[in-house]
């Protein structure tokens, strides 16, 4: 079964721990098993094909793939979280966007003109599911990844479009109330998130992806059902207020996960 960020928004993307620890090896943060340790979380495997000078069909594990791509100029890292009317992070070309509008993400090399997007297989039952992950390797356009906000645009953002998306969705009584929308909150908070990021990444970039996070899990619950709009007008009405926000907090994500190679680029 293919699996999207979607599937569950709780989840860090694959995409952004590829990112964060991607940068602090290739920043000599970390050592590389450490790097790959991470990248893979709780999968059971991740592969990488397609990468210059690969056979068609060859695959690499991680580790070896990192170090490839740092012979082959890679300075850095980025991520890229697109959604439909959005190719949020992207830079094309065509056929490589659509992989990663399809996947929900992707990762942006920094040096050289490559991307890499994740195919993921969810396999077992539920409670007890694991995944592999293969990352497909191809040529991207040298160009400025669409709509990726600073880290100060996004922090200031996403303060303003919480507080603007909490008075809409309180005036039209959707604001996931009742016992069923605490224990979804309740499952986000269990879920621990005291490793934001990676070695090396600014304590504000931390700050706005945790702010980013909470406002996800926020949004899954108020689209899921929850509160008091029952109506298909007031259930329309929910998702116009909360698309924008949506938005906000993916650019916010992608600010953060970038900062360590953005803040360097700056100095």
């Amino acid at each position: 079964m293919l699996a999207t960020p979607a599937d569950n928004p709780y989840e860090e993307p694959r995409s952004g721990r590829l990112t964060a620890w991607g940068n602090a090896l290739l920043a000599g943060l970390v050592p590389p098993d450490d790097a790959a340790a991470a990248v893979l979380g709780a999968d059971e495997t991740h592969r990488v094909t397609g990468l210059p000078g690969d056979e068609p069909g060859e695959q690499h594990g991680l580790t070896w793939a990192l170090g490839r791509l740092r012979v082959l100029g890679v300075k850095g890292l980025r991520l890229a979280l697109p959604s439909a009317g959005h190719p949020l992070g992207l830079t094309g070309p065509r056929a490589f966007n659509e992989q990663a509008m399809a996947a929900g993400e992707a990762v942006l090399a920094v040096g050289a003109p490559l991307g890499l997007v994740p195919e993921v297989q969810v396999y077992g039952p539920a409670g007890d599911r694991s995944a592999t992950v293969l990352w497909h390797c191809s040529t991207v356009n040298e160009a400025p990844p669409a709509d990726v906000p600073s880290l100060h645009e996004a922090e200031r953002e996403l303060a303003d479009g919480l507080r603007e998306a909490t008075v809409m969705l309180t005036r039209l009584d959707v604001a996931g109330a009742g016992p069923e929308a605490l224990r979804a909150l309740d499952a986000y908070r269990r879920q621990g998130h005291s490793k934001l990021l990676a070695p090396g990444y600014p304590p504000r970039a931390v700050r706005v992806l945790e702010s980013a996070r909470q406002v996800s899990a926020l949004l899954s619950i108020a689209s899921g059902g929850h509160g008091a709009a029952v109506s298909a007008s007031e259930m329309a009405a929910r998702q116009s207020v909360l698309a924008p926000l949506r938005r906000t907090t993916r650019r916010a994500q992608v600010a953060a996960y970038n900062a360590l190679v953005d803040e360097r680029d700056d100095r």
